[in-house]
């Protein structure tokens, strides 16, 4: 029998054809600038650097390999609001990003990004995981025959934060702390009141500890709402943006089952799993993983 592969369930890559279709594009999402440190242009952020090194596969797969990472899930990040674009602008970028993933091979694998729920089909046949959408598709329900799709194809969903709208004359850090939280804390929320019973079967993964929803279970309650979806056994937080307490409080709420590494390289430093001994990094890195894809849980 195999060993069981360690897994980072969420990172970012931007294959090279995607990094020169952004630079073509005239207005945001774009990519400014030469050289090694680039820019990234979008709608409703400042300005931020994109180190063109941060994107090199063969460095990444390295890293990888050095830190006994397995398994990488890359997701093209929702907040780019590619998807949000006329679909014959958001058609060729999102080309590029899934075809070069899955011409990556190992250890890289994709969560694919879809337009139309065909999509989800030619994807998943294609060798992707799973489908990510940005948090607010959850909130707004304009994603519900993609969803209907991954269901029945009996594939996950990565939830990531969308495009922020915070204006681009506030802190680089400033939207990664109100809106990418905000919408992830929505998306949880909608998925406890509407989405887990249109869809039963959907194993769901969310970005970033849902924004930390789950943490509001109390608050939830006493308002009427369904605190008891910090159990459902088909939802799973990534642990990427936090650190060991948030972790310990997330630990404690919801369990060690719930719980998936992820990383979100290469935006933030990854947290450590391992500073809660060596079961609960097995379990974030290997058990949860493989449950969470869809994958035959190891003996």
């Amino acid at each position: 029998m195999s060993e069981p592969m360690r897994t980072d369930l969420h990172q970012h890559l931007l294959p090279e054809p995607l990094i020169g279709a952004l630079a073509r594009r005239s207005a945001a999402p774009q990519v400014v600038g030469s050289g090694p440190t680039l820019r990234l242009e979008l709608a409703g952020e400042p300005l931020s650097a994109l180190q063109v090194r941060d994107h090199d596969p063969a460095a990444r797969a390295a890293e990888a390999e050095r830190e006994g990472i397995d398994r990488i899930v890359v997701s093209l990040s929702t907040a780019l609001g590619i998807e949000a674009l006329p679909a014959d602008e958001a058609r060729p970028l999102v080309d590029a990003f899934n075809h070069g993933i899955l011409e990556l091979g190992g250890p890289f694998e994709l969560w694919g990004t879809a337009l139309t729920a065909d999509d989800v089909d030619a994807l998943l046949d294609a060798g992707a995981r799973g489908i990510t959408l940005p948090a607010l598709a959850l909130v707004d329900g304009r994603a519900e025959a993609l969803l209907d799709r991954l269901e029945a194809r009996d594939a996950p969903l990565f939830v990531h934060p969308g495009p922020a709208s915070c204006g681009v004359e506030v802190p680089t850090w400033w939207p990664g702390m109100t809106d990418y939280v905000a919408q992830m804390s929505a998306a949880w929320h909608a998925w406890a009141a509407f989405g887990r019973a249109r869809h039963p079967r959907l194993r769901v993964v969310f970005a970033m500890l849902a924004g930390l929803g789950p943490l509001h279970a109390e608050r939830l309650a006493a308002r009427g709402g369904p605190a008891e979806a910090i159990h459902d056994p088909l939802v799973w937080f990534d642990s990427s943006s936090y650190g060991a307490r948030t972790l310990d409080s997330m630990l404690r709420l919801v369990g060690v089952d719930r719980l998936v590494h992820g990383s979100d390289r290469p935006v933030i430093a990854a947290a450590e799993p391992s500073v809660f001994g060596d079961a609960v990094e097995y379990a974030l890195t290997t058990v949860n993983p493989r449950r969470a894809l869809g994958v035959e849980v190891l003996a």
